[in-house]
């Protein structure tokens, strides 16, 4: 299914990464990215307003003390379709191997650390991508779908091209995952009010938390790592 994955490219200037990818994005209606990372270095100490405070905050102290390790972009129509030519891009970037996916990606766009609150977090995302699908929140209505993306995959029996934990790979599965589950759970019709700009971990909570235990994203982050 689909093209082969091309080989990876050196990340040109912001301006020129921003013009590649509107361009394709002219021909492709669907986008899914994906990002490698170190993992979860730091965790935030103090009070929080709720869980959900607690998993931003500790999303935004990494994402803010660490670099981005890869960036992998894929196109898709509607049906799942890969536009001609080039579908998938990989840019590794100039770090050490010493998530997080969006808050990596916004960091990018922005060049700046992430804002110190979840709500202006959204709000920002929503300007760059006002409708957004994540596939991890998604498995939480398909029965018996569980695991890391790898393990997804095996279950949707989709057949990965690349290696795994690169992200080129990892977007383009990504995108073959999304839109299998979307015909196999959802009917080929996924309920916007319900799952449209909803990300996996975050979101509004109303528990009280002290020095936050073991988190969504935290868990995600280690099995990236």
């Amino acid at each position: 299914m689909g093209h082969p994955l091309p080989p990876p490219l050196p990340p040109p200037p912001p301006p020129g990464a921003v013009s590649m990818a509107r361009r394709k994005r002219r021909s492709a209606s669907s986008a899914t990215q994906d990002t490698e990372f170190p993992g979860v270095v730091a965790r935030p100490i103090g009070e929080f307003r709720s869980n959900a405070d607690y998993q931003y905050q500790l999303l935004r102290c990494n994402v803010d003390l660490l670099k981005i390790i890869q960036l992998g972009l894929t196109f898709m129509n509607e049906q799942g379709e890969y536009p001609p030519g080039t579908s998938t891009w990989q840019f590794n970037f100039k770090f050490n191997l010493t998530g997080y996916d969006f808050g990596y990606l916004i960091k990018i766009l922005t060049n700046s650390n992430l804002p110190e609150e979840e709500l202006d977090f959204f709000e920002i995302l929503r300007l760059f991508f006002p409708v957004i699908y994540d596939v991890k929140y998604l498995m939480k209505s398909c029965k018996n779908l569980k695991g890391g993306l790898q393990e997804v995959a095996e279950q949707l029996e989709l057949e990965r091209i690349g290696p795994q934990h690169q992200a080129g790979s990892d977007s383009l599965l990504t995108g073959m995952a999304f839109f299998k589950m979307r015909e196999m759970f959802f009917e080929d019709h996924i309920d916007d009010a319900k799952y449209c700009g909803h990300l996996y971990g975050l979101g509004s909570g109303s528990s009280y938390v002290q020095n936050g235990t073991g988190n969504a994203y935290e868990e995600e982050a280690n099995k990236q790592s």
